[in-house]
């Protein structure tokens, strides 16, 4: 069956057949009933060709019997005179196109408003007057106006005053968030009653809500290994018709026989379904925060046995707060310890480091310029601060630089931040970060789902990585690891396929080796990770164990739509095979099979978007280690 994907057209041929419908119900009713059959049988012709025509499309591009057994159908019943049948198969295809077309706008609706929200325009400052240009010519430093109640182009900042904007397609957060001057404001926000200027930090391709529309733009268009293999079986099941056809033609030795099987014979059900299904799956996850880059995302979330978890921003809340300052007998006192540490951080992106340097303004100390700083594959920062140089990190990067630098003695869940001043063990700063609300039923979730191992990665240090996963429940893996540890740890993972979840920026490496990586709160470049399968679009763990539910269901629901409509077809095509089926009664059924299809493979759309219990989301504003 042709599966036209222009709604236009696909309205337009359906209004064309239901008006032929019309118009042979008007010469019949006025006198003109000889004129009907010739009417019927050209408008037969004329989709037969049409079908032809997509039938050799198809296969150009090596898909082979989609359309053959429309073609085959429609010629058959008019050679043996079945005018009548002819034109229900022609009414049934394109009415099945305008179901099949319905079924994909309902599947993709989420998708679909993301889309065509996307803003195609920016109101750009030029002098005093204001320019309408396209986002994509918006350069960094443009001054650009947000009118009321418009969705901000590109990520800037507010250039004056405050406001409000609506972030709730982007973090969940269904509060208005109030920004001042100076402020980041992300693409895709809505502005609140009163227009706004922004100055633009990124160009368009690099926003954060375009990032998230390439995305879904590319989710939507793709085609999973399921409906791929579909499109295999569909040859199989034209031949299978055509050869019942010809026996039963030949047992009855009544060529209406072969037409009145063929008018059964729908390869819909395999190549409507697991699409229709898959499109509802990649909407059903959006709703639920979480951005999918292809639906063969789907089919390897089903298949998950193993989920990883980074620590620090994913089963923590990735905001460590400043519990003490531990000095050495001839060190540097406490306030000069924590003004070293966090001048050398705050050259650091980690949320360690964050932690440091706000905790450092909270005693209203004044940090001091460095004057070369680096950071070392994310597990501390090295400085030269006053003339010292000051490294912080953990552990074991602070023995790599000084081998007698010890353990602190501390409770279980916190972190330690090690401090070396020229080269010595000069202290360390204690930080706890709690455990997300939400990590504990999420795991137990995960293992209800069928999950067999749930392990942590950290680079912390054991004690503390083991002091999280008791409260959490899961096992760690590996702790005191760097990037590429982490690498090596999922590589030798046996029970497979592995969905790793992290950062999406830090953690890149293990998520490109894992079978399905998961970016977790990602904003900007996160969200735009070229190593991430899917995206998760608020700071919510628990989005993992849905994501898993939504891919076990999606596939159930595909395998077992495309199973009812191909057994109603064989079904149905036996039973016209003994003669006690007319053509016409045969065409209506075909579509009675094509929609309960399509209803069954809906069901994928639908299951909510339930959440673990736990707190509700938030952002962070600086990316985990």
């Amino acid at each position: 069956m042709s599966r036209s994907s222009k709604p236009m057209l696909v309205r337009t041929r359906l209004v064309s057949v239901i008006a032929v419908g019309v118009l042979a119900i008007l010469l019949s009713s006025f006198g003109f009933a000889g004129a009907v059959p010739v009417l019927l049988s050209a408008t037969a012709v004329v989709a037969a060709g049409v079908e032809a025509v997509s039938m050799v499309r198809s296969m150009l591009h090596r898909r082979f019997g989609v359309d053959l057994l429309a073609v085959t159908a429609i010629v058959a019943t008019l050679a043996v005179g079945e005018w009548l049948a002819a034109f229900v198969i022609v009414l049934m295809l394109v009415g099945g196109e305008a179901l099949e077309a319905h079924a994909q706008r309902r599947a993709t609706s989420q998708l679909s408003r993301l889309l065509s929200d996307t803003p195609k325009t920016a109101h750009r400052m030029t002098g005093e007057t204001v320019v309408d240009v396209p986002v994509g010519d918006v350069l960094v430093g443009d001054v650009l106006v947000v009118r009321p109640f418009e969705v901000v182009p590109v990520d800037g900042a507010l250039v004056a005053g405050a406001a409000t904007f609506d972030e709730s397609r982007l973090t969940g957060e269904s509060v208005p968030v109030g920004v001042s001057a100076g402020a980041n404001v992300p693409s895709g926000a809505v502005n609140g009653a009163a227009a706004v200027l922004i100055r633009a930090s990124r160009p368009a391709a690099a926003s954060e809500y375009q990032q998230i529309v390439a995305l879904v733009s590319g989710a939507m268009s793709s085609r999973s290994p399921m409906v791929r293999l579909a499109d295999q079986y569909a040859p199989w099941f034209t031949a299978f018709a055509l050869v019942l056809g010809g026996i039963a033609w030949w047992v009855a030795g009544d060529p209406r026989r072969f037409a009145e099987v063929l008018v059964l014979a729908t390869p819909c059900p395999m190549l409507i379904a697991a699409p229709v299904a898959f499109l509802g799956g990649i909407g059903r996850a959006a709703r639920s925060d979480v951005v999918l880059k292809d639906a063969s995302v789907l089919e390897r979330l089903a298949a998950v046995r193993t989920v990883v978890f980074d620590k620090t921003g994913t089963l923590t809340m990735g905001r460590p707060t400043l519990e003490r300052v531990v000095t050495v007998a001839g060190g540097p006192t406490r306030q000069r310890l924590l003004e070293l540490a966090a001048s050398a951080e705050q050259y650091s992106s980690h949320t360690l480091a964050a932690s440091i340097v706000d905790a450092a303004r909270a005693e209203a100390i004044t940090l001091t310029s460095a004057n070369h700083a680096a950071e070392s594959e994310s597990d501390g920062v090295a400085a030269e601060v006053d003339g010292h140089e000051v490294a912080v990190g953990t552990l074991a990067f602070a023995r790599r630089r000084a081998a007698e630098a010890a353990p602190a003695e501390v409770a279980g869940g916190r972190v330690v931040s090690y401090i070396l001043v020229d080269g010595a063990p000069a202290g360390a700063l204690v930080l706890r970060d709690p455990i997300r609300p939400e990590a504990p039923a999420t795991v137990v979730e995960l293992r209800q789902l069928g999950i067999r191992d749930v392990v942590m990665l950290t680079g912390d240090a054991r004690a503390t990585a083991e002091a999280v996963a008791a409260d959490v429940g899961v096992a760690v893996l590996r702790a005191e690891c760097r990037p590429g540890d982490k690498v090596t740890a999922v590589r030798e993972l046996t029970e497979r396929p592995v969905l790793m979840i992290g950062d999406g920026v830090n953690d890149a490496p293990v998520l490109a080796v894992a079978d399905v990586g998961v970016a977790m709160g990602a904003r900007g470049a996160s969200a735009a990770s070229e190593t991430a399968d899917a995206v998760v679009l608020v700071e919510s763990v628990e989005r993992v164990a849905v994501a898993v539910r939504i891919g076990r269901e999606t596939v159930r629901i595909a395998r077992q739509s495309i199973w009812i409509g191909m057994g109603a077809s064989v079904g149905l095509m036996l039973v016209a095979s003994t003669g006690v089926v007319p053509a016409v009664v045969g065409a209506l059924l075909q579509e009675l099979v094509d929609v309960v299809t399509i209803l069954a493979a809906l069901r994928a759309t639908t299951g909510g978007t339930a959440h673990v219990r736990g707190a509700a989301p938030v952002r962070r504003s600086v990316p985990a280690r």
